[in-house]
C-alpha cells in the first residue's frame, strides 16, 4: 500500500469509531460525567471540607487531576477493547482486515485512535465539571505536560484494551479486566491521597502500581509537584507504550486467536 491508501485506511477506521462514539453519546460520554460529578460531590465537597488540604493545596484541587485521569483510563480501555471485540465476533470485519494489504501497525493505529480521542474528550468533559466544584480556581502549571499525559495515557490504555479485545472470547472477558484490574489500580494509584501519607509498606506497594506514575505526572501539570520525579513518570509512560505496541504488533502479525 502506498502512503495515500494507508492514510485512507487509517482515516476510515478512525472515522467509523468516532462516529459510533458520538452516535451513542448517552453510553460513551454521559456515564463518566455523572460518575465524576458524584465523586466530586462525595470526596471533594463532603470529605474535602473535613480533610482541608493535601500537600498544601485544597483537597478538591488535589483530587481533580486524579479523577480526570481515571476517566481517561477507563474510557480509552473500554473503547478499543469493545471495538475490536465487536469487529471480531459481531461484524466479522476483522477477517477482511487480516486479508487486506494493511500492515499490522496500521491496523493497531486504526483501532486505538478512537480510544485516544474518546479518552481525551471525556477527560476534558470531566475537567470542565471539576472546574465548577473548585470554583474555577483550578491551577494549571504546565499545559504541555497535561496534554502529553492525557494523550499518551489514552494511547497506553487503548493499546491495553486492544490486547484484551484480541484475547476475549466473550463480552464477560471484556468487562472482567476493568472490574478486577483497572478499578483497583486506579483507586490505589494516589487519586484520593498522597503516597507520603501512607505507611512505609503501603508506600512501596504503591510504587509497583504503574497508574501511580501516570496520575502523578498528570497532577504535576496542574499543581507543579508530584510524589515522584516527573521524569520517572515519563519513563514509565514511554516503557508501557513501547511494550504494548510490541505485544499488539505480535498478536496482529501472527493472527493469534484471530485466524480461523
Amino acid at each position: 500500500m502506498d502512503t495515500y491508501h494507508k492514510w485512507i485506511a487509517f482515516y476510515t477506521m478512525m472515522r467509523k469509531d468516532v462516529v459510533r462514539i458520538f452516535r451513542i453519546w448517552v453510553q460513551t460520554f454521559l456515564p463518566s460525567v455523572i460518575t465524576s460529578t458524584l465523586y466530586f460531590l462525595i470526596f471533594g465537597t463532603v470529605l474535602g471540607s473535613r480533610i482541608g488540604t493535601m500537600q498544601g493545596v485544597p483537597y478538591m484541587q488535589f483530587v481533580v487531576p486524579g479523577l480526570v485521569m481515571m476517566a481517561i483510563v477507563t474510557n480509552a480501555y473500554a473503547n478499543s477493547s469493545f471495538t475490536f471485540f465487536q469487529s471480531k465476533f459481531f461484524a466479522r470485519s476483522i477477517d477482511e482486515l487480516l486479508v487486506s494489504p494493511m500492515p499490522p501497525w496500521l491496523m493497531i493505529a486504526g483501532f486505538v485512535s478512537g480510544g485516544v480521542i474518546r479518552g481525551v474528550l471525556i477527560g476534558a468533559l470531566v475537567l470542565i465539571v471539576g472546574l465548577f466544584f473548585t470554583g474555577l480556581h483550578l491551577t494549571i502549571t504546565n499545559l504541555a505536560i497535561i496534554l502529553l499525559f492525557a494523550i499518551l495515557t489514552s494511547l497506553v490504555f487503548s493499546l491495553a484494551g486492544l490486547v484484551n479485545g484480541v484475547y476475549a472470547k466473550s463480552i464477560d472477558a471484556i468487562n472482567i479486566v476493568p472490574t478486577f484490574v483497572l478499578q483497583p489500580l486506579t483507586y490505589l494509584g494516589g487519586i484520593f491521597y498522597s503516597v507520603n501519607s501512607l505507611p512505609e509498606f503501603a508506600r512501596y506497594v504503591t510504587y509497583v502500581n504503574p497508574l501511580f506514575y501516570l496520575i502523578n505526572g498528570f497532577r504535576y501539570g496542574f499543581l507543579g509537584f508530584a510524589d515522584v520525579s516527573i521524569w520517572t513518570c515519563v519513563g514509565v509512560l514511554a516503557g508501557l507504550i513501547l511494550a504494548l505496541i510490541a505485544i499488539n504488533w505480535y498478536l496482529i502479525k501472527s493472527g493469534l486467536g484471530l485466524k480461523q
